[in-house]
């Protein structure tokens, strides 16, 4: 990657992190910014995990069905290699699902002057920090924080509650598998 693009003063790139519970709109977000991107004529390219083959293989996928195509990539490193050096705003989907290399290849990207767009769960099912969207939050310079609607009570929602047995922190589901939930709503596993 440090070959491909040119670094000097005056290549201004960000970061951008979209988080939240399931459900809250995460993937909507980002499938936004990247069309507004588009519409302005900017080059884009997004990436997903290839872990999360859910809805599509070659799509992010929002749970009400807006979709923008996508790139599988298997680790963060990967991102570096696929990155044109023309492209000016990066998305990556489900953040949560890639290593911590995630924080290092969005640092490197802004570095280099691009608009770097990622979404993912801030929490896990325990409601515990799920790695490595913390450390993304804290080198962001634009943060947003999208909230769900709980399904038991009706207010805000920025838990994911786990409704299938399994103790294993990865474990790709939607509607059916996870819910979202309010702070008092939600039954952390024990």
């Amino acid at each position: 990657m440090t070959e491909q693009i040119q670094y000097h003063r005056g290549n201004l790139g960000w970061i951008e992190v979209i988080c939240g519970s399931m459900f809250s709109g995460k993937s909507e977000e980002l499938i936004r910014r990247l069309r507004r991107a588009q519409i302005a004529r900017q080059r884009v390219q997004i990436f997903k995990p290839k872990l999360d083959a859910r809805y599509s293989q070659d799509h992010i996928v929002s749970h009400s069905d807006m979709k923008i195509k996508a790139q599988l990539v298997l680790a963060a490193a990967e991102i570096l290699d696929l990155v044109d050096k023309r492209t000016q705003v990066i998305g990556i989907d489900e953040g949560q699902f890639f290593d911590l290399r995630l924080v290092a290849v969005c640092n490197e990207l802004a570095d280099a002057g691009k608009r770097v767009i990622v979404a993912g769960l801030d929490q896990d099912f325990r409601g515990r920090p799920f790695d490595p969207m913390p450390q993304l939050l804290s080198v962001g310079e634009y943060i947003t924080k999208t909230l769900a609607i709980c399904v038991r009570c009706g207010a805000p929602a920025n838990r994911t509650q786990r409704l299938v047995e399994g103790a294993d922190r990865l474990l790709l589901g939607s509607a059916g598998a996870y819910e979202a939930r309010c702070r008092l709503c939600f039954e952390p596993p024990e």
